[in-house]
C-alpha cells in the first residue's frame, strides 16, 4: 500500500455508493473516508478509516464551517495523495483546501445528471484537477472531462 492515503469524500447514500463501486481501484490503496454517520454509511464502511462529517450541508453555514475545520484537520493529519469525490456539499471545503495545499482533486459527476452539472460540481470546478463523467452526455457541461462509464 502507498504511504499516503487517498481521501474519499462523499455524502452518504448514492454518492457514497458510487465511490464504493470503485473498490477494485481503491481496495489495494491506503484510504481514508469522509461521509455522514448514517446507517448505510456505518454499515458500508465497517472496518474502514472514517471521519464523520456534519450534515445537513445545504444552506447550513454552521455545518459548512464545521466541515471546513474537519477538512483542515483531515488534510493536515492524513496528508492524502489525492482527494476523490462524487459530491455533494461536504466535498467543497475539502476541494478548496486541497487546491491550496496542491493536493490533486478528482471530481466524478453523479450518474443521474445528464443535462446540467450538480451545484457541487459547479462549486468544485475551479478546484478540480481531473473531472470524470459517467456518461458521454455529461461532457457537454464538463469541458475536458474523461468519460469513465457508469459506476452503478
Amino acid at each position: 500500500m502507498s504511504a499516503r492515503p487517498v481521501l474519499l469524500v462523499a455524502s452518504s447514500g448514492g454518492h457514497l455508493a458510487q465511490l464504493l463501486s470503485l473498490r477494485p481501484w481503491w481496495e489495494e490503496r491506503r484510504r481514508l473516508w469522509v461521509t455522514f454517520r448514517t446507517p448505510d454509511a456505518v454499515s458500508s464502511l465497517g472496518g474502514e478509516d472514517v471521519r464523520w462529517a456534519f450534515h445537513p450541508t445545504t444552506r447550513h453555514v454552521g455545518n459548512l464551517l464545521r466541515n471546513t475545520w474537519l477538512a483542515v484537520r483531515v488534510l493536515r493529519e492524513g496528508r492524502p495523495s489525492a482527494v476523490v469525490t462524487t459530491g455533494a456539499g461536504v466535498a467543497l471545503p475539502f476541494f478548496v483546501l486541497a487546491w491550496f495545499l496542491r493536493i490533486p482533486t478528482v471530481y466524478i459527476e453523479v450518474y443521474d445528471r445528464l443535462d446540467t452539472p450538480t451545484l457541487t460540481a459547479r462549486l468544485c470546478r475551479p478546484f478540480t484537477r481531473l473531472s470524470l463523467a459517467q456518461w458521454e452526455e455529461q461532457r457537454s457541461f464538463m469541458p475536458g472531462a474523461i468519460t469513465v462509464g457508469p459506476l452503478l
